[in-house]
């Protein structure tokens, strides 16, 4: 059962609200395409959200509970090029996460990325991973949104989610949410947003240490199935490169056994008869 979330509302509405992330290019009411649909539906959102009255709360709030979240893995999805194994890229045009695993392969995470005028480019390594962490908004932030808080401890009413990967010396980081529907829109203020339950498993397996790449878009392919020269890989031997059977190894032959050894000589098979009694012995019986 998924539980009831009370978030901030100033926070859920001038900070989490943006169109879904559509990448198909289908056909949608008025002729435009649903990527452009997208963006269309951003920056009506973002017009909304000047009318909003600001939301003054205290200066230092309580993020509420911190339920034990069960990590999720995520679709595992193939590049047709070579990626550093262990590392995180994250294509902002697609709203996507990877985690490059060996084999050209990649947990593919949905995310959410900075909407207009907050996007950025660049490579970093992650600082630290914490759990449940205190959310600090920085000074332009609060400029931009009066009214927010100072800061907020962690739990269920924070912003920042289950867990947080810190990214160098930056105010970004890859975090969790507890509104899974911002997952996939250009809404936050830089940073990269993902469940919980993904958040958790991506916490898991990344380090402190692990570089992060942030491109505008990743020029490679990817897809949700196996390339076929994986599949008839076999097919690319040739007999210069194709495994050679073992040449056997000489078996040792056995030296010839020794003839059974001559048994002894037995002894005389008749005893010498004994002498015949003399006539006077004879005479004595």
């Amino acid at each position: 059962m998924r539980r009831a979330i009370v978030m901030l509302p100033a926070i859920a509405a001038g900070l989490f609200l943006g169109s879904y992330s559509v990448h198909a290019q289908i056909g949608v009411p008025g002729g435009a395409t649903a990527s452009e649909q997208a963006v269309q539906d951003d920056a009506a959102r973002a017009e909304r959200r000047k009318a909003y009255a600001p939301v003054v709360y205290p200066k230092f709030m309580e993020g509420g509970d911190r339920p034990d979240i069960p990590p999720a893995e995520p679709q595992t999805v193939y590049f047709d090029q070579p990626e550093e194994v262990g590392s995180i890229i994250i294509d902002t045009a697609n709203r996507k996460l990877f985690f490059v695993l060996p084999g050209k392969k990649a947990y593919q995470y949905p995310i959410s990325v900075g909407r207009d005028g907050f996007t950025w480019s660049g490579t970093e390594k992650i600082s630290r991973i914490a759990a449940w962490p205190t959310w600090t908004p920085p000074p332009e932030m609060r400029k931009r949104i009066p009214g927010l808080p100072i800061t907020v401890t962690g739990g269920l009413k924070n912003p920042q989610g289950a867990r947080a990967l810190y990214l160098g010396s930056t105010i970004y980081r890859i975090h969790g949410t507890n509104n899974d529907r911002t997952v996939g829109r250009a809404n936050s203020s830089g940073c990269f947003r993902l469940t919980n339950e993904h958040v958790v498993h991506l916490a898991s397996i990344a380090k402190v240490g692990t570089k992060v790449k942030v491109l505008q878009a990743y020029n490679g392919n990817v897809s949700e199935s196996a390339p076929l020269s994986s599949l008839f890989s076999w097919g690319d031997e040739t007999p210069a490169t194709a495994a050679k059977p073992k040449p056997k190894k000489p078996v040792a032959k056995k030296a010839p056994a020794a003839p059974p050894a001559a048994p002894a000589a037995k002894a005389s098979a008749a005893a010498p008869a004994p002498a015949a009694p003399s006539a006077k012995s004879a005479a004595a019986e």
